[in-house]
């Protein structure tokens, strides 16, 4: 049997976070081997942003990130900001643009960025091989791995394959297997950045709107966001619905408001008088979308024109119209997830290098650890932030 080959770092798992580190270690003079067991690098890069990769975002705090040590993730943003990802983008002279809050993309393809971060890899004599499945991972004073293409060794192990989002790219939840397999706890994985399911009775109509869309404050656990929401045949998406769904859990009640531009109670009372003959439907129609303004006054006010509908019982329905509730019956899961939530514990990981407390070597970064970040850039941005700072520290 060959020896295996030896090197100073392995990294598993060639997405953003994996790139980044092996890039960053690379520059600095160590001998790194980045594995990946899919056959191209950099695959969810690809499909972000619609093929564009929304790479960061320019709002990239502390607060806009999940995890059960709220402060853990300040170090690593802080030490490799926004703005260094914005200045390696302009280095290699990749167009980009601001969409809406702070979300920055490629004007081209998401190609740019990972011909970047292969071309920065390159840089450092980072030997990437795809097409490797891990078959065993053990350790004395170096770590042995056994894959489908080889056997290596090295004197450190950075885990970053991911977590259980979008299982039909390959996500599965080795990391967590590899974690636990040297004493690392785990906080439970739950789907992030996920539609949420609701019937047509739990949304409160007795139709189905999906294809419509509208802009929405939606709320719940002490969070908001204004953004669109998207009425789908299985219940709520877009971003908004997406961004809440972070925080939401099962059994709870989120709130919608359904006209956030409008002071509703004014807008109906006005109407009322200025177009008395008009029917509630036509009115709403005015700041709702046509098929929600009929789903609306069909479930909730009398037929008829506005003349004839009390003063009290349109107070009533502005109210509910700017707190519609819904208690989603689930999530459309792993399938549909855009992150994980939770993953390795951050207790058992130092904030500023990724490094285990308790395993001397072994690293853990990007979605695998329990840190997640708002829908728009933010989880790009953690990956290259805690990438780097596993990169820099590696020896």
């Amino acid at each position: 049997m060959t020896a295996p080959e030896p090197f100073d770092v392995i990294v598993l798992g060639a997405g953003a976070a994996g790139l980044m580190c092996a890039l960053t270690a690379g520059q600095r003079g160590r001998n790194v081997l980045l594995l990946d067991h899919a056959d191209k690098v950099g695959a969810k890069i690809l499909i972000s942003g619609g093929g564009r990769c929304n790479f960061t975002n320019l709002q990239s705090t502390p607060d806009r990130f999940l995890s059960g040590n709220a402060d853990f993730c300040r170090s690593a943003l802080g030490r490799y900001t926004q703005a260094d990802f914005i200045a390696l983008v302009e280095r290699h002279s990749i167009p980009y643009h601001e969409k809406t809050l702070g979300q920055l993309f490629c004007n081209g393809s998401a190609r740019e960025i990972v011909a970047m971060l292969l071309a920065e890899c390159a840089q450092g004599r980072v030997d990437v091989r795809v097409g490797h499945t891990v078959t065993d991972i053990s350790r004395t004073d170096r770590f042995r791995l056994e894959t489908s293409g080889g056997r290596f060794t090295a004197a450190t192990l950075v885990l970053a394959t991911g977590g259980l989002s979008i299982p039909k790219m390959g996500a599965t939840g080795f990391a967590y297997d590899v974690a636990r397999r040297f004493g690392l706890r785990i906080t439970e994985p739950l789907p992030g950045l996920v539609p949420l399911t609701a019937t047509p009775r739990t949304l409160g109509f007795d139709q189905l709107l999906a294809g419509v869309s509208l802009e929405t404050i939606v709320s719940c656990a002490g969070q908001s966001f204004c953004e669109n929401i998207l009425f789908t045949h299985r219940g709520l998406s877009g971003p908004a619905i997406l961004q809440i769904s972070s925080y939401w859990r099962q059994g709870d009640t989120i709130s919608l408001d359904l006209a956030p531009a409008h002071d509703a109670a004014a807008f109906l009372l006005e109407r009322k008088r200025a177009r008395p003959k008009a029917e509630a439907k036509t009115v709403l129609a005015e700041i709702l979308p046509a098929r929600l303004a009929h789903a609306l006054a069909e479930a909730c006010l009398p037929p008829g024109p506005m003349a004839n509908v009390p003063d009290r019982t349109l107070a009533t329905f502005a109210a509910r119209l700017k707190r519609w509730e819904v208690q989603p019956t689930g999530s459309e899961g792993w399938a549909k997830a855009e992150v994980t939530l939770g993953g390795i514990d951050t207790q058992d990981l130092s904030s500023k290098t990724m490094q285990a407390r308790n395993v001397p070597g072994l690293y853990a970064i990007g979605e695998a650890v329990d840190v997640t970040g708002w829908l728009g850039g933010y989880n790009f941005q953690w990956a290259w932030s805690s990438g780097w700072c596993a990169g820099q520290s590696v020896s």
